[in-house]
């Protein structure tokens, strides 16, 4: 799936479409979290979505395509790991996964939302773990919203080259955070320049 078969499924089932591929992000959606979130902050950006609900519906699909791998990991246990150990494409992710539990414990759930596929892998660990649902939703829930901000913010800037500025941010993971992160910047920076000299012309005006 391209960037540009997912601004037609925008088009054609709205925010639902943000939902619904992030959604299933968790069972291998063929193109990255990064670039759908994105996606959302660029269709926002010329005009084809509102932002406020094009916003909630993408953080609603990151959010429950994760929660959706915690609930497997608890009731599926093992079995899910053990499938995984026998495909190489996957061993490395969950050998990352099980590497973050070992050194941050919960907080694992923050630091791998930034490790394109061990976002959705960490789940599932913690999961097994029997790590309660209040603790797994005040740590993964708060971080989405972060995770889902700053590309939704990116995307909203980076216009038309989304799929190129995802697919390097997917390919690279940590180490190329700061261009979602200094887009957003520039971003929030632009928003509240704008609205201070709209205050201030209005003012004027009077």
């Amino acid at each position: 799936m391209s960037y540009d078969t997912l601004l037609g499924m925008i088009g054609d089932y709205g925010y639902a479409a943000l939902f619904f591929a992030l959604w299933l992000g968790i069972v291998g959606m063929p193109i990255p979290d990064e670039v759908i979130v994105m996606t959302g902050g660029a269709a926002t950006a010329s005009g084809l979505l509102h932002e406020v609900p094009a916003f909630l519906l993408t953080y609603l699909g990151v959010i429950s395509g994760l929660s959706l791998g915690y609930f497997l990991g608890r009731i599926m246990g093992d079995k899910v790991i053990e499938k995984w150990k026998r495909k190489k494409k996957m061993e490395k992710y969950l050998s990352t996964s099980e590497k973050l539990v070992e050194k941050y414990g919960h907080f694992a759930l923050v630091v791998s939302y930034f490790f394109p596929v061990v976002r959705h892998v960490t789940p599932y660990i913690v999961g097994i773990n029997k790590m309660s649902f209040r603790k797994y939703a005040l740590l993964s829930y708060s971080t989405g919203l972060v995770w889902t901000l700053i590309f939704f913010a990116a995307g909203r800037m980076a216009g038309d080259h989304v799929e190129e500025v995802g697919l390097l941010i997917h390919s690279y993971g940590l180490k190329l955070l700061w261009v979602p992160v200094a887009a957003a910047g520039i971003w929030i920076i632009y928003k509240m320049t704008r609205s201070k000299n709209s205050n201030l012309d209005a003012g004027n005006g009077s």
